[in-house]
């Protein structure tokens, strides 16, 4: 896969500009600042200022240095020129979405008015859907997708199973937005019942497929 001038420079500047932001915030942040907030939105753990502004940063920065190595090791490396424009929407959203995230926790974390248990969800649940809808253009590989040794072992099957969790991921993500409006707020019910629902169905359809097809 071939990485260009023209698909690298926008990532670049959103990483610089995740490390910009960073030192910004470590000059004003107090002492102590929110890191990690509980499924209602409620403060659950304090760190340090340096913490809190950095971790963002090294994170995005992982992920872009992540994406990059990906291709290069992946033995199926060929097959990624194959969907190498959804692979950069996937590269641009999961950097962006981090980065926004970012910003709305460290202004909340700053006494801002923005409530942490909503704007999260929706963005999430707006990046689920979005991935949701290129999934079924994913090609065969070992590191993105839904890899099973049922996909990896037909490309048949990795294309069925890939557009069936495509539609699960939109739904998982239209649920995630609708989340704060749910009359009860169960972290059970709300949120780990529909992952492992997410995880657990293309896995298991993936296994019917492929000996469906096998016979």
């Amino acid at each position: 896969m071939k990485l260009t001038f023209k698909s690298e420079i926008l990532l670049i500047v959103l990483v610089l500009a995740a490390w910009v932001t960073g030192f910004y915030f470590y000059s004003i942040f107090p002492e102590q600042v929110p890191v990690h907030w509980n499924y209602a939105g409620q403060v659950d753990r304090l760190g340090s200022r340096l913490e809190g502004a950095f971790i963002l940063p090294i994170v995005v920065t992982a992920m872009y240095l992540l994406f990059w190595l990906i291709p290069l090791i992946d033995p199926k490396k060929e097959k990624y020129q194959e969907f190498i424009k959804v692979y950069n929407l996937f590269r641009y959203l999961l950097i962006i979405i981090m980065w926004l995230i970012y910003l709305i926790t460290s202004l909340s974390a700053l006494g801002y008015n923005i409530k942490v248990e909503i704007w999260v969800p929706l963005i999430i649940g707006l990046l689920f859907i979005l991935l949701g809808n290129y999934m079924g253009k994913i090609k065969p590989n070992w590191f993105m997708g839904i890899r099973t040794p049922w996909t990896l072992s037909n490309d048949e099957v990795w294309s069925k199973t890939h557009r069936l969790g495509g539609k699960m991921f939109m739904l998982m993500g239209l649920f995630l937005i609708l989340n704060p409006l749910l009359p009860f707020q169960s972290l059970t019910w709300a949120l780990i019942i529909p992952i492992v629902t997410v995880v657990l169905v293309p896995v298991i359809y993936s296994y019917i497929i492929f000996h469906k097809l096998k016979k």
